[in-house]
């Protein structure tokens, strides 16, 4: 057992509560792998697990943070298998559901690691994961097929800009929402950019005279829902990422971690070889806003939480 560098929350609240510790990193154990790692995502999900949205039982802390990380195998514990097979030392690899990612190295179950596509660099590999399964399942439970039209609100965000590659690459026509900064990048990407705000549905029509068949909400605003709700008719076909609260008194769908939430674990653990194939045949980009040094883990969270950053925030070792 080594010491290395982990960020946690020691205590309940904002960005402020983080800081980097030396903490002890076990030898991999049966089944296990160690990984040095060499990019870790940042999700607004982890802002939430110390902001105490979810409790602040005190007995949590200190915590440690961080659901997906990139890196290589140093250590491989007696029958580790991924679900691409064997793995071995010196394997470069993605980790999700890597708990306290957030850190120079970690252990993790064989079973959390994928081959890392090589044409990824290690901060877009570390940011692939829990974005790309989270929008493989907001299009799963959507139902999305080949032409229908999809309206995706916070199209420009970490999860938005996967979701509309992998809605696009299914055939279906793209409306994201974005601030018209944004716009073009969108247009690359395959979708009909349309600006947020006062009109928005308006706009929508607009673009699409003949109708919605779905719509996904990434950003969790009474706008987002509300429009879905009006231009949409089937409220099965309306899913929110964010906006549960409101989402749950309209009924429509609630997808993630948050209580009452459906986790689509078995979607999203499926989903992972799927997008680490598109990253490879270059079918799909991960694109990365920002990194940060581990000791900067809260200018990355002051970043994250102000909604407004144009795909992945990682922190790097």
């Amino acid at each position: 057992m080594s010491e290395v560098q982990a960020v946690v929350a020691s205590a309940y609240g904002g960005p402020e509560v983080l800081s980097v510790i030396d903490e002890a990193v076990p030898d991999a154990g049966r089944g296990q792998v160690r990984i040095a790692v060499r990019a870790a995502g940042v999700n607004p999900f982890d802002t939430k697990v110390y902001s105490g949205a979810f409790g602040t039982d005190p007995a949590n802390l200190p915590m440690r943070l961080g659901v997906e990380a990139a890196g290589v195998v140093t250590a491989v514990g007696a029958d580790a298998t991924g679900p691409a097979g064997p793995i071995e030392v010196g394997d470069e690899v993605i980790a999700y559901r890597a708990s306290g990612a957030y850190a120079a190295e970690l252990v993790v179950p064989g079973s959390a690691v994928v081959p890392k596509p090589a044409n990824l660099s290690w901060e877009q590999a570390g940011g692939l994961m829990a974005a790309g399964v989270t929008a493989v399942h907001v299009l799963e439970a959507i139902g999305l097929g080949k032409d229908e039209t999809v309206l995706i609100h916070g199209a420009a965000g970490g999860v938005g800009l996967m979701a509309v590659q992998l809605a696009a690459a299914r055939g279906a026509t793209v409306l994201g929402t974005a601030g018209p900064a944004k716009h073009d990048l969108l247009r690359e990407l395959g979708a009909i950019p349309i600006a947020y705000g006062a009109g928005l549905a308006d706009r929508v029509r607009a673009v699409a005279p003949e109708g919605l068949d779905a719509a996904a909400d990434l950003v969790g605003t009474d706008e987002a829902v509300d429009v879905s709700v009006e231009l949409v008719a089937d409220r099965s076909r309306i899913a929110t990422i964010a906006g549960f609260a409101r989402g749950a008194q309209v009924g429509i769908k609630l997808l993630g971690g948050a209580p009452g939430a459906d986790p689509g674990t078995d979607i999203r653990d499926a989903a992972r070889l799927q997008l680490t194939e598109a990253a490879r045949a270059e079918r799909l980009r991960v694109l990365v806003a920002g990194s940060y040094p581990l000791r900067e883990a809260a200018a990355a969270h002051h970043q994250i939480r102000t909604g407004h950053t144009t795909g992945k925030i990682v922190l790097v070792p």
